[in-house]
C-alpha cells in the first residue's frame, strides 16, 4: 500500500487553530466531510470519539493518530493537522502532539488503517523526519517528508 494515495491537498491543515483534542479531531474530520469522503459527519465523529474513549491514540514524540472504520466513510483516507503550539492528547510520553493524522476507512477495510498506522509511525519514529515535518507548508513538501 502507497500511504501517500490517502492523502489529499484538501485534506491537509497546517495552522490547526483548535486548542483541545475533540476540537482538532473535530476540525480534521470536517475537511474530510469537506471533501466528500465520510457521508455523515456527526456519525463518523461519535465513532472516532468512541475510539478514543476507550484508547487515547497519542503515540507519543508529537504524534497521534486517531481512526476509525465506519460505514459512513466512502474510501480510505487520512487528513493531517499540524498544531504549531501541540495539544494534549494523552500521549504516553505526556507530551502535547503537534502532528494528528486522522485515518478514516470503510468498515469493510480491515487492514487499511492497520497498514497505514504501522507507515507513520515508522516513519515518525525518526527525529529526522519530524524535524522536516515541523519545517512544511504545502502538500508537496509534506509528501515528500512522507516518502
Amino acid at each position: 500500500m502507497d500511504i501517500d494515495n490517502l492523502f489529499s491537498s484538501e485534506r491537509i491543515n497546517f495552522n490547526l487553530i483548535s486548542a483541545n483534542k475533540n476540537e482538532i479531531i473535530e476540525e480534521l474530520i470536517h475537511m474530510i466531510y469537506l471533501d466528500g469522503k465520510i457521508t455523515n459527519e456527526e456519525e463518523f465523529k461519535k465513532e472516532v470519539f468512541k475510539r478514543e474513549q476507550e484508547f487515547s491514540t497519542g503515540i507519543g514524540m508529537g504524534i497521534a493518530v486517531p481512526h476509525a472504520k465506519s460505514k459512513y466513510v466512502k474510501g480510505a483516507c487520512i487528513a493531517f493537522g499540524k498544531s504549531i503550539n501541540g495539544v494534549e492528547f494523552g500521549s504516553i510520553d505526556n507530551l502535547p502532539a503537534h502532528y494528528i493524522f486522522l485515518i478514516a476507512v470503510p468498515i469493510e477495510s480491515s487492514e487499511i488503517h492497520l497498514k497505514a498506522l504501522s507507515q507513520i509511525t515508522r516513519k515518525l519514529m525518526h527525529e529526522e523526519i519530524r524535524n522536516k515535518l515541523i519545517k512544511v507548508n504545502n502538500y508537496d513538501e509534506f509528501i515528500e517528508v512522507l516518502k
